[in-house]
């Protein structure tokens, strides 16, 4: 069959049409098609050709799937639009009997690829008005989310039961599509923005293995995710962007809808609103769906005339603004001035403002939302009309610029070749004659953008913004004497050194290889980094410490625009940085934790143990349980956010010491719990389950005791982990599993995944520093110990300053049963009757054997009266009258007395074990309190040491009442004839 090219298509085209056609043709034949070409009809023929000069991504579809014509042209789809609930039929009858995931992945595909031809094709013969074209690409969205999900939910179902809630009520996800999906105004390469939900709290019931609703509904959204994100062969079906959640990509994938109508309540932001406007149950179940956006209402919809809202858009109008006066965005139909955004903003707008009194206004759909302002007279007739034009040629130039390599994309093109297809595809006779148009439409909406909620003083003269003065201090190249005076006057005490640092930054190699916008960026960012440094205390120290940021953030420099759209968290920045060279140091090489500085609130409220448990679990959720490098990444973020929070609490003051203690072992604790639960499962998917001694499947049967600063609930900023693994399998049976190991390796091999998650130094660094020298025989013993082993260790071979480390050990993650037996063996352990004047020397040796080697020997290791002089240094944990000195006491008296008063052995910190000997009589109240004052004192000074990232000793001249206390109190328990 020939063909003639149309007499309306430029020169330009007719080389791209012709390669196109032959290569069609050529598909055609080689499927044996070639004698149906006739039952394509002449509509097809004769629109193939513009079809194809538009759009590179049609002609690759038909040649790749040459069958694809003679389907669309069935039923006239070409043709004609889809009735209601059309497209859902055409997809289940795709999907019909689908035995995998993978031949469901690749029918949507398939689907995708098919109807994004015939949306194109209507759209580029202008078959299809614009809003039928979004509405289209919306419909299809919404049946490929609605169907996928429906076949996910039954096969997680069949696995691991039905979810229902604890009231009984089954339960289902409700997916909500946000922006453009959500007002049903997809754009041919949109990615779809979801929020998934689900109703209530509860399990799944009758499957093999019961899971909470929160775990069944994040598995669930998982695999949606993946049905319609990830690229195969066939392509993808959407692409998925899931941070417009709560805490975006830091939050759990799925909330239930308490959480939800919680977090908008009490922490929802003003950006937060202007999305939710659009926000429409697109998949799942759409009655309780319904339930949660009347639920989420009055967060979007204020019943008043929303004024508060005002100040919130001019800032975003004026980010808007800035935006747009960058270089590079001028081409683009969405961002540029005049754009398709600027647009959406007028609607949306009046509907924060006005929509909780006027409902009209309570709608999605841009187009609708205009209409309304006319109706309403919010806006004149004209500037609507204007408005709607506009928008609906911006629409249609975007489609054109998307139809051509369905290629997500709003910017003009550059080159003849596209610039002539777009022309066509928008009705002009050449590209100049385009822009002109483009440039009439978007001068149209630019005059009607400046005016929405115009500042009234916009036109008069402003105050400066504080950083106005240091706007050219790194632009305009001023001379080094007149910058530094700039400096002094700023407050800078040592300018000749701030203005070297500047400069140091500015002609740094990371600076330098900047591209455009992140020099940009640096340069907006760096006015407000100086104006907010002169305000602190030490503008010299906070700026020093915020240079290596600054530099290690110059090649990501989103995090420039997040401090700077974000004055807050620069001046918590600055804050903290000048308060710790510890956080500074940290921030500066994990900058992702900047996140946590957006909201001082949470900055400042570290959670309590069970948020934190929660908190992580929820956050391990979303990460494939096979994806060991990505949890452990989300662990040490955990881990770094969470200890931000507790040193910018400590250092703020609103955290005691005992609580920073407190928070930092849970912190570990929580992190440990999940690290032994990602462990167990890897061991046991790899080699089984191991069994017990009765022949039993073991339920974990292992526990991790935590010794030291973390056995005694006083970990310090920087402490390692002392821990011992402790089992109680049987050694010599075999796991169960396609690899089967005997317990003893099994549970060794367990051991060292504990550690290698622990210790391995990733790009986010290392979890913890682990000490295992605790466990039985040390360094030369058994990484994990049986719990029988463990007892006999104990019971017969211990040293007795093992038995003192003892008295601090407790269990932190495993099995219940295990750590009630341990518990029960310390007691047993710790509290046999002992030889008092033995056990007086042997913790007498021990504690003179640490003072030869850890003390200070410049004064007798702090005995030597030049000990309390400002000249000398007192080591806070090791000189006399110190924090070991404090602890031998504690554990002599644990293992002295416990035989008779059992209850010194319930606690296994210091300050509560000394409670104990006070109750129990042991020791004066008076004593007892200047103890406890003299060990938190130390502990507390210690803490801010280590912040400062000093060593622990003071000038010898601090503390003399506690040290002179504490020494007399050791002479009383622990006379010792060498230091009297």
């Amino acid at each position: 069959m020939s063909f003639s090219l149309p007499a309306t298509l430029p020169a330009a085209l007719h080389s791209v049409v012709d390669h196109h056609l032959a290569q069609w043709l050529a598909a055609v034949r080689q499927a044996g098609l070639e004698a149906d070409l006739a039952l394509l009809g002449d509509s097809f023929m004769s629109e193939l050709q513009q079809v194809l000069a538009g759009s590179d991504f049609v002609a690759e579809q038909l040649r790749r799937d040459p069958a694809m014509a003679w389907r669309l042209t069935q039923e006239r789809q070409l043709w004609r639009s889809l009735v209601p609930g059309e497209m859902a039929s055409l997809l289940a009858a795709a999907l019909a009997d689908s035995a995998s995931e993978d031949q469901l992945a690749q029918r949507l595909r398939r689907f995708r690829q098919q109807h994004q031809v015939r949306i194109i094709w209507r759209d580029l013969t202008r078959q299809a008005a614009t809003m039928e074209t979004t509405r289209d690409l919306s419909d299809m969205a919404d049946v490929c989310l609605d169907q996928a999900y429906q076949w996910v939910y039954q096969q997680l179902a069949s696995d691991f039961g039905t979810p229902f809630s604890h009231a009984g009520v089954q339960q289902h996800m409700v997916v909500l599509g946000m922006g453009k999906l959500g007002a049903q105004e997809l754009n041919l390469s949109s990615d779809i923005d979801l929020i998934f939900a689900f109703p209530a709290q509860g399990d799944t019931q009758g499957g093999r293995r019961s899971l909470s609703n929160q775990e069944f509904f994040t598995r669930a959204g998982q695999r949606l995710i993946k049905l319609l994100d990830e690229v195969t062969v066939d392509g993808f079906v959407f692409r998925v962007d899931m941070r417009l959640r709560p805490y975006g990509d830091s939050g759990a994938l799925v909330f239930s809808f308490n959480a939800l109508e919680q977090y908008y309540q009490s922490q929802g932001r003003d950006w937060e609103r202007y999305a939710m406007i659009k926000a429409r149950v697109v998949a799942g179940d759409q009655q309780a769906g319904a339930e949660l956006l009347g639920m989420l209402k009055p967060f979007v919809y204020r019943r008043y005339l929303d004024f508060a809202a005002i100040e919130a858009l001019r800032n975003l109008k004026q980010m808007i603004q800035r935006e747009v006066q960058r270089k590079g965005l001028q081409d683009n139909v969405k961002l540029g001035s005049g754009g398709i955004r600027e647009v959406e903003f007028i609607g949306q707008a009046f509907q924060l403002i006005h929509g909780g009194r006027d409902r009209s206004l309570q709608q999605r759909p841009i187009l609708a939302v205009l209409d309304v302002l006319a109706t309403n007279v919010y806006l004149p007739d004209e500037a609507v009309d204007e408005l709607k034009g506009a928008y609906l040629f911006l629409r249609d130039t975007e489609h054109a610029l998307q139809a051509i390599d369905d290629r997500q994309t709003q910017m003009l093109p550059t080159d003849r070749l596209n610039q002539a297809r777009v022309a066509l595809v928008m009705g002009f006779d050449s590209w100049d004659e385009f822009r002109r148009q483009l440039e009439l439409q978007r001068s149209r909406v630019e005059r009607h953008f400046a005016g929405v909620i115009a500042d009234p003083d916009e036109d008069q003269d402003q105050a400066q913004p504080p950083y106005a003065e240091w706007m050219t201090l790194l632009t305009g190249f001023p001379e080094a004497e007149q910058a530094q005076e700039q400096l002094a006057e700023g407050g800078f005490k040592d300018p000749e050194r701030a203005w070297n640092l500047l400069q140091t930054l500015m002609h740094s190699a990371r600076v330098r290889a900047m591209q455009r916008m992140g020099r940009e960026r640096l340069d907006i960012f760096m006015p407000r980094l100086l104006g907010m440094a002169s305000e602190q205390d030490d503008p010299d120290l906070a700026l020093e410490r915020v240079m290596p940021l600054v530099e290690a953030v110059a090649r990501r420099s989103a995090y420039l625009v997040l401090l700077t759209e974000n004055p807050g968290a620069l001046r918590e920045l600055l804050v903290l940085c000048a308060a710790s060279p510890l956080l500074a140091e940290q921030i500066a090489r994990y900058p992702v934790v900047l996140d946590e500085l957006l909201n001082a609130g949470r900055l400042y409220r570290p959670p309590e143990t069970g948020e934190l448990l929660d908190e992580l679990r929820q956050q391990l959720l979303r990460i494939p349980e096979d994806d060991l490098e990505q949890q452990m990444e989300v662990l040490r973020y955990f881990k770094r956010a969470h200890t931000l929070r507790v040193a910018a609490s400590e250092i703020a003051g609103s955290l005691p010491l005992m609580k920073v203690s407190d928070y930092l072992t849970w912190i570990a604790e929580a992190i440990l719990q999940q690290v032994l639960q990602l462990a167990w499962r890897d061991m046991v998917r790899r080699h089984g389950v191991p069994r017990r001694h009765d022949g039993s499947a073991c339920e974990l049967d292992f526990i991790i005791v935590g010794y030291g600063k973390l056995g005694g609930i006083e970990l310090g900023h920087g402490s390692d982990l002392d821990l011992v693994f402790i089992h109680d399998g049987d050694t010599e049976a075999e796991t169960d599993g396609p690899r089967p190991l005997d317990g003893g390796r099994f549970y060794t091999r367990l051991g060292q995944r504990i550690i290698h998650i622990l210790n391995t130094q990733t790009t986010s660094g290392v979890l913890y520093d682990v000490d295992m020298r605790l466990r039985p025989s040390g360094d030369s013993g058994l990484l994990v110990t049986s719990l029988e082993a463990f007892a006999r260790y104990q019971q017969e071979k211990a040293w007795t300053w093992e038995h003192q480390a003892l008295v601090r050990a407790r269990p932190l993650a495993g099995c219940a049963q295990l750590s009630h037996k341990f518990d029960a063996l310390r007691a047993a352990v710790l509290g046999r009757e002992r030889d008092e004047q033995v056990l007086r020397q042997e913790v007498l040796g021990m504690r003179q054997k640490m003072r030869d080697n850890l003390a200070t020997q410049a004064t007798r290791a702090g005995f030597d009266e030049s000990a309390f002089s400002a000249e000398a240094l007192f080591d806070l944990k090791h000189d006399a009258g110190g924090i070991v000195d404090i602890e031998f006491m504690v554990q002599y008296a644990v293992l002295a007395w416990s035989c008779r008063y059992p209850e010194l052995l319930r606690f296994t910190d210091n300050i509560r074990i000394l409670d104990g000997l006070r109750d129990a009589g042991l020791i004066a109240g008076e004593d007892v309190q200047r103890v406890q004052e003299a060990y938190k004192a130390y502990r507390a000074a210690a803490h801010r040491l280590a912040l400062q990232k000093q060593p622990g000793k003071t000038p010898g001249d601090q503390f003399h009442d506690y040290r002179h206390d504490i020494i007399r109190l050791w002479q009383q328990w622990l006379p010792d004839v060498a230091d009297a």
